[in-house]
């Protein structure tokens, strides 16, 4: 007995020790990055949390969506409306309007005077919005590459109904949140930065338990089923439907979280944030760092943001041939990804590759057993 309850804590330690690393290195880093750097991180961390979201629908489920954008534009748009509200005097609008001669608050703004309400929207309304979406697709049973052509869809037109309303959310403008004011801080300023930089690992830590929880027991089990053989779920008394509307809902929600902690850090949100080649890439982040491993799709995320960064800072017009490079790697090479090539024993082939012998598996027993030695 005491072998069993010693060693049941070992097998968690080592089952989050990896991310509990990370976590501890992201707190030590606002102490060693500049405020440049530390924003850069923030925002790769909060671009973690949609690409956990589209892991779920994609990497568990099996279901590609290309139309993430609207539910991480929503999240910042209900949060850069709040922020358009700060510290405004009764009776006195944001400064947009007075340029499209607009001269009372619109009704849909009114609601978003309250912190309570807005804190609920940003992960609420884009919920809402994955639910109806996903139950009016899966219940025709639409899948693979037409469920993926029709969420591109919806993104257009999301795309270019947000860039023509001028007058209510200034259009191609967008609304900047960087010059707003919070808790009597500007929102840009480094000290309310590094706080936002903070509550992003935070934030980007429960959502990846939150993952985790969700993909243990059956509720996973059921999404893996549904990638594998939908029919056969279908079949022993499973509704698909249900499954499926449900982990769109919660990637949904993922979504409009991450677009809010992104838009805060970033300074604006706008329908930029809606546009094909944005969503397109969340869902390289998750194929590039590994499809179903969670922390892959935190990894890619991370490590092809900032590879972007750095290269477009040096060659900018490169970027996009090295992206695409990075697909077709990833497509004929790394099917699984770098998680999964790690997993898969990755390295050990790659020594092979170059001439080193891969280490042949013993017991531990037999090496340590000085007759056999002799």
């Amino acid at each position: 007995m005491n072998l069993v309850n010693t060693s049941m804590p070992r097998k968690l330690i080592f089952r989050y020790l990896p991310f509990l690393i990370f976590v501890c290195i992201a707190l030590i880093l606002p102490l060693l990055l500049p405020p440049f750097r530390l924003n850069l991180l923030g925002r790769f961390l909060s671009l973690g949390i949609v690409a956990l979201g589209i892991d779920l629908i994609w990497g568990y489920t099996g279901l590609l969506s290309l139309g993430q954008g609207i539910f991480f534009a929503l999240g910042g748009y209900a949060l850069g409306m709040h922020l358009q509200l700060q510290n405004l005097a009764p009776g006195e609008l944001p400064e947009f309007f007075g340029l499209y001669g607009v001269k009372t608050m619109p009704a849909f703004w009114q609601p978003f005077n309250s912190g309570i309400f807005t804190f609920f929207a940003i992960w609420i309304i884009p919920a809402l919005v994955a639910g109806i979406l996903g139950f009016l697709v899966f219940r025709n049973r639409i899948k693979g590459v037409y469920f993926s052509i029709l969420t591109q869809a919806a993104l257009l037109v999301f795309y270019n109904f947000f860039n023509g309303q001028q007058r209510l959310i200034n259009g191609t403008n967008g609304l900047k949140t960087d010059t707003a004011r919070f808790l009597g801080e500007l929102v840009g300023s480094d000290g309310m930065q590094r706080n936002l930089y903070l509550l992003t690992v935070l934030v980007l830590f429960l959502a990846w338990l939150l993952c985790k929880w969700l993909i243990r027991g059956r509720f996973g089990d059921a999404l893996i089923a549904l990638r594998d053989d939908e029919q056969r779920l279908r079949f022993t008394g499973y509704n698909p439907t249900a499954y499926k509307t449900l982990v769109f809902v919660i990637a949904g929600a993922l979504a409009g979280i991450s677009g809010a902690l992104y838009t805060v850090q970033s300074g604006i949100v706008s329908p930029q944030f809606m546009a094909v080649p944005f969503s397109i890439e969340m869902v390289i982040w998750v194929a590039v760092g590994g499809r179903g491993t969670l922390v892959g799709a935190i990894l890619g995320a991370l490590l092809i943001n900032f590879a972007k960064s750095l290269i477009s800072e040096q060659l900018p017009e490169t970027w996009l041939f090295i992206q695409g490079a990075l697909f077709l790697l990833v497509v004929t090479a790394l099917p699984d990804g770098l998680v999964g090539w790690w997993r898969n024993g990755g390295p050990n082939h790659l020594l092979a590759m170059l001439g080193r012998a891969p280490k042949a598996a013993t017991y531990p027993s037999l090496d340590l057993d000085p007759e056999l030695k002799s």
